[in-house]
């Protein structure tokens, strides 16, 4: 655990994923635990890991969107507290795991064919603080209750994906972003589960063997990707992302059946259209701006 959390680490920092993406399927597919295990592992992992990226991050004064992250923070603090107490008891383990390969499945096709023009974005924070703020509200009271509830992470992709897709954020502001609202949401999920007694028995023991690793390895993915860039980063992390979806579907299949796998097909289908409608709806955005900004030029006097 403390060898694979050495990878999960620098990818929380430099990756639009939590530490959580890597110690789930590493605890739930390869070592053969409880998804509630891996979720769990995943709340309080991130928040040492996370917390001490989001540490080092603030210390730097990387840019952050403010108002979208302000927004998802209070959306989150209602959402995550509601889906951990409500929603994530009522869903069974093997959804747990193909909730968790969905999310993720989906977010690493994203990558494999539109990296390039995610990485070309150049827009600094976002141009609208209101309509920001909604959208982060809005993203993080679903994500929360919905995604970082039942597998431990999520809301840090959903974000990013709002950031790079609708408002065409620069990957060295939407990153950043989505640590510092995993951080709080891992933050909120231990304090949550701590109140309600509500952890799993083995996850003291794996937190005691990743800890240390990732309070560490967290920043030091901050540092590293500002050297070797994030493009090679979120290109590998991305096949793994697809992997592991694919392992799931392998592993679960006596469970699932051609029926749970066609589900879960469409799932990721689902989540790709919702990331096309983002982007589609964010090229609408920017073509409105630019004709507004060529309304507003001055007219030049004529000469003569």
């Amino acid at each position: 655990m403390a060898i694979a959390m050495a990878l999960g680490s620098y990818a929380a920092g430099s990756t639009p994923m939590g530490g959580g993406t890597v110690g789930f399927p590493v605890l739930v597919l390869l070592f053969d635990t409880p998804a509630s295990l891996g979720r769990d592992f995943s709340f309080a992992v991130q928040s040492i890991g996370m917390v001490s990226a989001s540490i080092f991050i603030f210390a730097r004064r990387q840019r952050l969107a403010m108002s979208m992250l302000r927004g998802a923070m209070c959306g989150s603090l209602v959402g995550t507290p509601l889906g951990i107490l409500f929603v994530a008891p009522l869903i069974p383990e093997l959804w747990v795991k193909i909730s968790f390969a969905v999310i993720w499945g989906s977010f690493g096709l994203l990558h494999l064919y539109r990296l390039k023009e995610i990485t070309a974005h150049s827009e600094g924070c976002g141009g609208n603080p209101a309509r920001d703020f909604r959208i982060g509200l809005i993203l993080g009271l679903v994500a929360g209750t919905f995604a970082v509830a039942i597998t431990g992470v999520g809301i840090d992709m959903v974000l990013y994906a709002a950031l790079v897709l609708l408002c065409r954020v620069d990957l060295k502001v939407a990153i950043p972003t989505s640590v510092v609202i995993m951080a709080f949401n891992s933050v909120v999920g231990v304090a949550v589960k701590s109140m309600a007694g509500d952890w799993h028995p083995e996850v003291f023991g794996n937190w005691l063997a990743a800890a240390p690793v990732v309070a560490l390895g967290a920043p030091l993915g901050v540092f590293v990707v500002g050297m070797v860039g994030r493009r090679p980063t979120l290109l590998v992390v991305a096949v793994l992302c697809v992997v592991q979806f694919v392992w799931t579907c392998v592993a679960e299949w006596a469970e699932l059946g051609a029926g749970g796998l066609g589900l879960s097909l469409v799932a990721v289908a689902a989540c790709l259209g919702g990331f096309e409608y983002l982007r589609a709806l964010g090229l609408r955005l920017v073509r409105h701006r630019d004709r507004r900004r060529q309304l507003d030029m001055p007219v030049e006097a004529v000469p003569g």
